[in-house]
């Protein structure tokens, strides 16, 4: 009985409400994750926002799951809620709920299995189950020697291909030390961006 309970808040929590615009904030194993209750707090000040967030295991690293404000979906929740075929799938109901998904940051890794249609956790799932008809921003975010790799150029402009919207990466001094481009933008410049998508949003 356990389980439907939880099945049951999970779903309850994933209602479509057409007065708000649904922002899905994806996390992924950077640094720059430390970012996300900045993040997510400031999408939750822009009027009819609402916010849920999907975070990779690796990501937790870097932040704490408690100092974000909102429900925060892992891949042990996908699993956990699923138990016979009548269940919800969570990948397919945060798809459903959700107007515009941002990844930020998206790392090296995921940015990979995303242009090669892998999808082995509950972000990637989402991202291959998703609308295109909605927008998806994407924010990378690596070390600056990956981010100069002749692959990341060609995965970003496969994204790109898919209609996926790329925020770009800065130059700073980064955590590793290194000086150079890959930090992710900063929080203000997604905020804004996902700002212009809601205003164009139809009512």
């Amino acid at each position: 009985m356990q389980h439907h309970c939880e099945s049951d808040h999970i779903q309850l929590n994933l209602q479509r409400n057409s007065t708000s615009f649904h922002v899905l904030v994806g996390l992924t194993g950077s640094v720059a994750a430390l970012k996300a209750p900045l993040l997510v707090t400031q999408l939750l000040e822009i009027p009819g926002v609402d916010v849920r967030v999907v975070t990779t295991d690796h990501a937790t690293h870097f932040y704490d799951i408690n100092e974000v404000p909102v429900r925060v979906y892992t891949d042990k929740d996908e699993w956990e809620m699923w138990t016979k075929r009548s269940d919800p799938v969570l990948h397919i109901e945060l798809r459903r709920w959700a107007d515009l998904l941002v990844i930020a940051p998206l790392d090296a890794n995921t940015l990979g299995k995303i242009a090669s249609g892998i999808c082995d956790n509950l972000l990637t799932c989402v991202v291959r189950a998703w609308d295109t008809s909605r927008p998806l921003l994407f924010c990378p975010a690596m070390n600056t020697a990956m981010w100069q790799h002749p692959i990341t150029a060609q995965q970003v402009a496969t994204l790109k291909s898919f209609g996926y919207v790329e925020i770009p990466c800065i130059a700073k001094k980064l955590v590793c030390g290194d000086e150079g481009k890959g930090a992710m933008a900063e929080v203000s410049t997604i905020v804004e961006t996902v700002k212009q998508y809601i205003q164009k949003h139809p009512e």
